[in-house]
């Protein structure tokens, strides 16, 4: 086989390996050959898209296939093509890099994600094309987090909800339920208050109880497909009958759990606050709050030490690279030198809980 190595790598830009709207990916195409070969293009590419997919049975021998995707960017770079009359360019043997630099569009495009039945990926690619052969592909995904989305309307807003339960059954009375957050945006990490003001009029003592969960919504051809999960429960003591209580409760957004996704039209992450009271052999009354977790800033990486200069086609960092789709000047590769280990493909962003895998790839 005359190609032994192909793959792509890239850099990262900060401690936790993920981009944001106008962040610059820098990396490598890597191809490494036996011989002297002719190579009809090699292309860059950059994506950004979604699809969800799943599967309906109605009855025993009916079932319908729901699919929809959308595409938020592709780039594609040429950086060998038709270098000779005969639409070919040679390489010579051994280990060639081929650095290449892309910038994420500064515009809204929903963060990497992964579910059981849709996900939204960022990724990018390399095709070596060759005459009279099958082409090769190498891709590496890596974690797209968007920013925070400032203009979601109520975000900075009170929230506020109420519920009254009569108690009916192995007792009397009345309990009345209010739940109050200072806003509906957090943080990844950050502390939110939960005021609760319970008036127990019942005969029975009640206990509060506290949930957040992800609610993640898939569409596709006018069907939608919910799944719900649980994050935390945290519970505070009973209020006793005839009792009345307002009590302030913190809970902590989980550093690690994935940014709301509200900017997709076919996936969405969602997240709720759920307060209610336990009362034994009644239908608890409940309060649903939403809540939108907002990603933490990430600064820049620690500056990287000069990369090795000479390999491919230009050096590692040059001042004034080629534009896109004109290939940059060839150079003669030195003797292969070791590079910087790959740092692999990066997963889709975790989830606390994921459904399974996808079966489409992208």
């Amino acid at each position: 086989m005359t190609i032994k190595e192909f793959s792509i790598e890239y850099d990262a830009v900060n401690s936790r390996n993920m981009f944001t709207n106008g962040d610059t990916i820098n990396g490598r195409i890597i191809v490494a050959v036996s011989k002297e070969t002719k190579i009809q293009a090699l292309i860059f590419i950059a994506k950004g898209k979604a699809r969800v997919c799943w599967s309906e049975h109605y009855g025993q021998y009916h079932h319908h296939v729901y699919r929809s995707s959308e595409k938020y960017y592709e780039v594609q770079h040429h950086i060998l093509r038709e270098g000779r009359q005969d639409g070919t360019e040679v390489i010579g043997k051994g280990r060639h890099v081929f650095p290449f630099s892309f910038t994420i569009p500064d515009r809204k495009i929903p963060s990497t994600f992964t579910g059981s039945i849709g996900r939204i990926v960022h990724k990018l690619k390399a095709e070596l094309k060759q005459s009279m052969k099958l082409t090769k592909r190498a891709k590496q995904h890596f974690t797209f987090i968007s920013k925070a989305d400032m203009d979601t309307p109520g975000l900075m807003d009170p929230q506020y909800g109420r519920k009254d339960k009569s108690v009916k059954v192995f007792g009397s009375g009345n309990v009345s339920l209010d739940v109050h957050t200072k806003q509906m945006g957090y943080i990844q990490g950050e502390a939110m208050q939960v005021t609760l003001e319970v008036s127990n009029r019942s005969s029975r003592s009640v206990k509060p109880k506290f949930v957040l969960y992800e609610k993640r919504s898939f569409l596709a051809q006018g069907r939608r497909r919910v799944h719900t999960n649980t994050i935390l429960k945290d519970k505070i003591k009973d209020i006793a009958s005839s009792d009345k209580e307002t009590v302030t409760k913190v809970i902590s957004i989980p550093r690690e759990l994935p940014p709301s996704i509200l900017n997709c039209a076919i996936i969405k992450l969602e997240y709720r606050l759920k307060v209610y009271l336990d009362i034994k052999c009644v239908t608890d009354p409940e309060i649903k709050l939403p809540i939108v977790v907002l990603p933490v800033s990430e600064g820049p990486a620690v500056k990287q030490p000069p990369p090795s200069a000479g390999f491919g086609f230009q050096t590692f960092g040059n001042p004034n690279p080629a534009p896109w789709g004109m290939p940059p000047p060839q150079q003669v590769a030195p003797n292969p030198m070791d590079l910087p280990p790959p740092y692999g493909a990066a997963a889709a962003y975790p989830s606390l809980n994921d459904y399974g895998r996808y079966e489409n790839t992208f």
